[in-house]
């Protein structure tokens, strides 16, 4: 094998692969960048509402706690107690 013949198929090779990696950069890039960038979107939206989710959430615990409270007093202020009728069958006396 002549010398230049190899080192100029060397030299072919290595452009080829420079090339099969730019068209892979070109290829690969937009995705990458969108997903960054749809990345950086939400951080910033999720910025900027940590204030109201602080409120709706302090809202909810009030809404729950009044609910409990509720629930209580109703449960305090039923029926009297005494004997509750199941409704099972009962012997009749003889």
């Amino acid at each position: 094998m002549n010398p230049e013949t190899r080192s100029s198929s060397g030299k072919s090779l290595l452009g080829v692969g420079g090339l099969a990696v730019l068209a892979c950069v070109a290829c690969c890039i937009g995705p990458i960048v969108a997903f960054l960038g749809g990345l950086g979107v939400l951080s910033a939206v999720g910025a900027l509402w940590v204030p109201a989710l602080a409120a709706v959430t302090a809202g909810a615990l009030a809404a729950t706690a009044w609910v409990l409270h509720r629930r209580r007093r109703a449960a305090a202020c039923g029926t009297a107690p005494g004997p509750v009728d199941l409704g099972l069958p009962t012997r009749s006396a003889p």
